[in-house]
C-alpha cells in the first residue's frame, strides 16, 4: 500500500523544500509510486542542459521527468539515505523505505551520480571532510 497521502512538503534542513512523513514507516515498505512524463534520452539531455531540469529519474528503460509532480520532485539527497528507488514498470518506479522512518522525518535518497558528492553537505560527507583535514 502506497503512503503518498501521509507525506507532506515543508522546508528542509538539507536544501529548499523536502518530503516528510506524518506516520511511522517500516523498512522495505513501498511509500509512493514515482510517475511523471516519460521522455527520450535526447529530450532528457536537452532538459538538463537547456532548462537545468534536475527532476528526472531513469528506470532502466525510460527517463521519467517528475518536475510537474506535487511531491516526488522535492526528494532531497543524503549519503545517509532512508529511502531508495526500485523498479516498478516501464513508466514508473517505487520509492521504498530502506530503514524504519519515524513520523516527522524527511525522506531522502542517494541521488547516485558522481557530481552530487562533490557538493554534498550531508553529515556523512561533512564528517569525511573533517577526518581528511
Amino acid at each position: 500500500m502506497a503512503l503518498e497521502k501521509d507525506l507532506f512538503i515543508k522546508e528542509s534542513g538539507i536544501h529548499g523544500l523536502g518530503i516528510f512523513t506524518s506516520i511511522d514507516i517500516k523498512a522495505e515498505q513501498e511509500i509512493m509510486v514515482i510517475k511523471g512524463e516519460v521522455i527520450s534520452e535526447t529530450e532528457c539531455v536537452r532538459r538538463e542542459d537547456d532548462e537545468n531540469n534536475v527532476y528526472i529519474f531513469w528506470n532502466g528503460d525510460n527517463y521519467i521527468d517528475v518536475s510537474k509532480t506535487k511531491k516526488i520532485k522535492y526528494i532531497n539527497h543524503s549519503c545517509s539515505f532512508n529511502c531508495e528507488v526500485q523498479d516498478r514498470d516501464d513508466e514508473s518506479l517505487w520509492l521504498v523505505a530502506s530503514e524504519d522512518i519515524k513520523a516527522g522525518e524527511e525522506l531522502v535518497i542517494d541521488y547516485g551520480y558522481d557530481e552530487i558528492y562533490e557538493s554534498c553537505t550531508c553529515d556523512v560527507c561533512l564528517i569525511g571532510e573533517d577526518e581528511e583535514s
